[in-house]
């Protein structure tokens, strides 16, 4: 399982993650150190549930899960320096001339969202180039 691969098991059409709460889930998507219990994992199997990535559920390729990884990246970032400006989405949204749910959109990772988008909206918010590079890095 790849570092930025979060566990995921399937049956039949049906997908679960494993319940993680708010405490437990790792920041910033790094679920690397997350491993599913050896005799769980053991007794899904028996009951014919695959157990594996997100990317394998979706046959994702390597180049499709790091644009991804980078859009959400850029979408947390995004949230994170919004709430410490202290900004409402309303008031980025008329920063940026866009729309309070777009911005919604946006922060949410949603794939209607551009990557140039998210790249503006982070710019216009003061973040440096240099901190983009760190954001998708």
């Amino acid at each position: 399982m790849g570092s930025k691969d979060k566990p995921l098991v399937w049956m039949h059409g049906e997908v679960r993650t494993p319940p993680f709460s708010r405490l437990a889930r790792p920041a910033r998507r790094d679920y690397e150190s997350l491993t599913m219990d050896k005799r769980k994992k053991e007794m899904l199997k028996r009951k014919s549930w695959k157990v594996g990535t997100v990317a394998e559920f979706l046959d994702l390729s390597a180049e499709e899960s790091a644009y991804i990884e980078i859009k959400l990246a850029l979408s947390e970032k995004l949230k994170e320096r919004r709430l410490h400006k202290r900004l409402s989405q309303a008031q980025l949204a008329k920063a940026i001339n866009s729309s309070q749910s777009r911005v919604a959109k946006m922060e949410a990772g949603d794939p209607t969202v551009s990557i140039d988008l998210l790249v503006k909206s982070l710019l216009a918010l003061g973040v440096t180039k240099k901190e983009l590079g760190r954001t998708i890095s």
